[in-house]
């Protein structure tokens, strides 16, 4: 059973989501919640402070806690990288996730720059190549409207896309199904992939290019994308305004013992 401060929160969160309360309403005092019977002082001020950290308000002292602007971006899990969606479709990443929030876009929102550098230690561990191997750099500034989201760093080894339009540096998608259709067309078809997510303060350079509000962090993505027989295609560093997504999985809950079970 959640407590009592946790079903507050969702209680309170689904009210914004559906317009109970508009961009820029304040919520009600703590006060307020404790007569109407939502629970303790402390009860209401942790719901609060976990609507702050997801995202959907913001707090200051003199003005309460106040809906953000914006409801965040459902930054989808394993579903963006359907493969309908950017093999038979033309439905990218980041497009992937503003039609599952309900928000407009528009494909030249994603600007990018091109270059052939040398590795970083961690890519070049990725991609198993050695110290001093270079490899191309597809970095892109995603933004909803005026608004930066997140920026997304690929590299690739200069064999798998040399020519392709992964090396076009046009703003927008790399064409007609963006990056993975483009090795899927060079003969790379991407199978698995793994992605690592941590939470960490901003440096100066990000606060700017994402236009952060003090304090706020951004969380951190890595991720290594593989074709069935196990090579590297692509490594991904991306870094996202924390309050500007809400990271949504779905999967089949696995079950180790059944499945040892098959095994034997």
């Amino acid at each position: 059973m959640a407590p009592k401060w946790r079903e507050l929160a969702d209680k309170l969160a689904e009210q914004i989501k559906r317009g109970d309360y508009a961009p820029g309403q304040r919520l009600p005092h703590i006060r307020e919640l404790v007569e109407a019977g939502e629970g303790s002082k402390a009860t209401v001020h942790a719901a609060y402070k976990a609507l702050e950290a997801e995202g959907l308000v913001t707090s200051s002292r003199g003005h309460g806690t106040v809906v953000r602007q914006r409801v965040p971006l459902k930054r989808l899990g394993i579903a963006r990288y359907d493969k309908v969606k950017w093999r038979d479709g033309d439905e990218v990443a980041f497009i992937a996730d503003r039609v599952a929030s309900g928000r407009g876009y528009r494909r030249n929102e994603q600007t990018q720059t091109v270059s052939r550098v040398v590795a970083p230690p961690e890519v070049a561990a990725a991609h198993g190549l050695p110290e001093g191997a270079e490899v191309y750099a597809r970095a892109r500034l995603v933004k909803e409207g005026d608004q930066p989201t997140h920026t997304l760093t690929s590299y690739y080894r200069p064999e798998h896309v040399e020519g392709t339009r992964l090396v076009d540096p046009t703003p927008g998608p790399a064409g007609r199904g963006g990056g993975f259709r483009v090795l899927y067309d060079a003969g790379y078809e991407i199978d698995h992939m793994r992605e690592r997510l941590f939470a960490r303060a901003a440096t100066p350079d990000e606060v700017k290019q994402l236009q952060l509000p003090p304090g706020e962090p951004v969380v951190e993505l890595h991720r290594t994308t593989y074709t069935a027989d196990g090579t590297v295609v692509e490594f991904a560093i991306g870094v996202h305004a924390a309050s500007r997504f809400a990271w949504e999985y779905d999967f089949k809950v696995p079950d180790s013992a059944k499945d040892g079970e098959g095994q034997q």
